[in-house]
């Protein structure tokens, strides 16, 4: 069957979404609805903001669904009016069996992980957390367990040892629309097979929701485990420490290996372009932050205006 003659109903939210959706268009497939989250007030004036999916959607002159519950009978009797082929998930939320098995094709799913690895809502954070130097896309079929459906397609990717998690979601997401209009194309067409997730022989890692004890910086962790944590959290959450009373986020650092340092947490700086503070055999030296109440900035910057 020709992939262009399947009706898909596309459902996402974020920024990272969007990226895949207008793939699917531009690949000529036939999106004959979208599902994204509702209108949410947002800002100092609290105005309803639309979704980064429902601004592309519009754009294009597509249907738009924007359901509060999933399970609402007049979302499901709508949706069921549409007649999809297969759904199609990029960055939503947990969807209930009645929406996922209700096209003859089912319902697949892009997760920025090498699967099983990394199943969850954050992996591309919780991978740079740990310190992986490698990671990547996959596309599989939902079924009830979140993120343990048949394998369709995987691609991988590297993680550089200074890269952080917004760079590597701007890589992935064009990474991503690439293997999802590859995996629309190959089923339709027959020539893709499904495969159940093998566990393999290492260690299972899982990527829970980033809380604010995630964000929090311990100095006395290791000095490379700290900044790996950085550029997990960067651009948002965001590390952060107290210093002087204030709260200061953390978005780039370079790590020292040291086997003698002062106390975890002591900091020492030159006054001019360099502050670092002590953690488990080495220094964390930090270069872009944003102290409590300011903008971003980088070192230098925030050490003009510093007085110890």
């Amino acid at each position: 069957m020709d992939y262009r003659d399947w009706k898909i109903v596309f459902m996402g939210t974020p920024e990272f979404a969007v990226a895949s959706l207008d793939a699917l268009v531009q690949a000529g497939c036939r999106i004959v609805g979208v599902v994204t989250a509702p209108d949410k007030p947002a800002g100092r004036g609290m105005k309803l903001q639309e979704s980064a999916v429902k601004s592309y959607a519009t754009s294009q002159g597509l249907r738009i669904l924007q359901p509060e519950k999933l399970k609402d009978p007049l979302f499901l009797e709508e949706l069921r009016s549409l007649g999809a082929d297969i759904q199609v998930v990029v960055a939503f939320r947990m969807l209930p069996e009645q929406v996922w098995n209700m096209p003859p094709q089912g319902t697949i799913n892009l997760h920025g992980s090498l699967l099983p690895q990394y199943r969850g809502a954050a992996p591309i954070n919780r991978a740079i957390m740990n310190g992986e130097t490698e990671t990547g896309v996959t596309t599989f079929k939902l079924k009830h367990d979140i993120d343990t459906g048949n394998i369709l397609m995987k691609e991988k990717m590297l993680i550089g040892p200074d890269e952080n998690a917004g760079e590597v979601h701007d890589r992935m997401k064009k990474i991503g629309a690439e293997i999802l209009v590859r995996t629309v194309k190959g089923l339709a067409e027959g020539e893709l097979t499904e495969r159940p997730q093998e566990k393999g022989s290492g260690t299972l890692h899982h990527a829970p929701k980033i809380f604010t004890d995630d964000c929090r910086i311990q100095w006395d962790r290791p000095a490379k485990d700290i900044h790996d944590q950085v550029r997990g959290l960067s651009p948002f959450p965001g590390a952060f420490f107290s210093f002087q009373g204030k709260t200061i986020k953390i978005f780039r650092t370079r790590q020292e290996s040291k086997r003698e340092c002062p106390p975890p947490g002591s900091m020492e700086t030159d006054g001019k372009t360099w502050m670092r503070f002590s953690a488990k055999g080495g220094y964390v030296y930090l270069l872009e932050i944003q102290p409590e109440g300011k903008r971003r900035m980088k070192i230098e910057d925030f050490l003009r205006g510093y007085r110890p």
